[in-house]
């Protein structure tokens, strides 16, 4: 059997021409958009130590990470994933700044099995972080910097959930729940399947107002006004609870004031990369996709294993996905410029004029012959008695 060589791993994926330059494009207006905004790009390296990759991500990225031995040193290291770890190792160790830190990154990673984001595993992870704020200013900040993003991909119609992790780990922590126990019931409130939510209550012997509070959390969700049902039926839980719902407020009120039109879908239940962040979650929804397209939330001292904990709040989503789901005008051509191979000082500044002005200019090789679709070939220089001009190409 003659072998495939050509054919490549089951969700890793390339980009030709057209998409190359359509994608390219969108990756400049997006670093653009954020260095407008006061966010200064980094890049980060495409294999780092593996506990270094994994560091503050918990079991979250162990299972989508490639590792491989070192040949040099013996160590074990590992292919990116997700960039935010890496993000927050530079903030934390290699720039070390006093004030806040605004930084965004756009970069290929890989990972094991395909995310929500896409079928690929080879997304192009593109975000933006803020360290050193603690407070709803900086996430209402990244949200509307997320939303502005979707919308300079030319989404048009998107629905932010919006939750806060802190009200389920304080709940499971006033019914002294085990790790595994927090775990499965966690599961049960990202399906909000009832049934089995009751039923582990009951397995784990959670009784009175919290096993009430931890039931209440499936039906939690909606507009604004939820955040006043939560605070009735959720009465008599503990502070951290009653703070993570005002400063869901704070952030709605916010939300309303710099993006009046969003769509926003208030879930206590929303509990997303739980392991991970420690206050306010997000995600952003398109219709027609199950699953969410953009992604973010607080991760308060996830560089302390760096050296230096800091609050810490951010979002990410894929370049790919987003290009395949907007709908931006196809960029536009004049259409490429042949020019002869010959050496006349009067052509090679021709065709530096050209280029200068922003013509493509393709130099012939000798004997070779240009076929108008592949080349996007319209016009060729000629030599004149006025000097080198344009003109329409011939066709071969």
């Amino acid at each position: 059997m003659q072998s495939k060589s050509w054919l490549l791993p089951d969700g890793i994926d390339e980009l030709l021409p057209a998409q190359a330059a359509q994608l390219e494009q969108l990756r400049r207006d997006v670093l653009d958009l954020y260095a407008s905004w006061g966010y200064h790009l980094v890049m980060p390296s495409v294999v780092e130590h593996l506990d270094s990759l994994l560091t503050g991500s918990g079991a979250d990225l162990q299972d989508q990470t490639f590792r491989f031995i070192d040949q040099l040193s013996g160590k074990q290291l590992g292919i990116r994933a997700d960039i935010t770890p890496q993000v927050a190792r530079i903030d934390a160790h290699q720039l070390q700044q006093q004030g806040t830190t605004r930084l965004c990154y756009v970069g290929e990673v890989l990972r094991t099995r395909p995310d929500g984001f896409s079928a690929s595993r080879s997304p192009i992870q593109v975000g933006a972080e803020v360290y050193g704020h603690a407070g709803p200013e900086s996430d209402v900040e990244v949200l509307c910097l997320m939303m502005e993003t979707l919308r300079l991909a030319g989404l048009s119609e998107v629905y932010l959930d919006l939750g806060h992790v802190g009200v389920y780990r304080a709940l499971a922590e006033t019914a002294q729940l085990d790790k595994d126990q927090e775990a499965s019931l966690f599961e049960a409130l990202q399906r909000k399947a009832k049934t089995e939510i009751n039923a582990l209550l009951d397995e784990f012997g959670v009784k009175g107002e919290t096993r009430c509070h931890l039931e209440a959390l499936a039906d939690l969700n909606g507009d604004a006004s939820v955040l006043s049902v939560a605070r009735e039926q959720l009465k008599g839980a503990s502070q951290a609870v009653s703070d993570a719902i005002e400063y869901l407020e704070q952030v709605s009120q916010r939300l309303a004031v710099c993006m009046p039109d969003a769509s926003v879908h208030i879930d206590l239940a929303e509990l997303r990369a739980y392991n991970y962040q420690t206050g306010v979650v997000f995600a952003a929804f398109v219709p027609g996709q199950g699953n969410e397209i953009a992604r973010g939330g607080r991760y308060d001292h996830v560089g302390e294993k760096f050296g230096r904990a800091r609050p810490a709040t951010g979002f990410s989503t894929d370049l790919k996905a987003l290009m395949a789901l907007g709908s931006r005008e196809a960029m536009s051509s004049q259409g490429a410029v042949v020019a002869p191979a010959e050496m006349d000082d009067e052509l090679l500044a021709a065709i530096a004029q050209l280029r200068a002005a922003g013509r493509v200019v393709i130099r012939a090789l000798p004997g070779e012959t240009f076929v108008a679709d592949e080349a996007q070939v319209t016009e060729q220089l000629e030599k004149t008695d006025a000097g080198w001009q344009l003109a329409p190409v011939k066709s071969k």
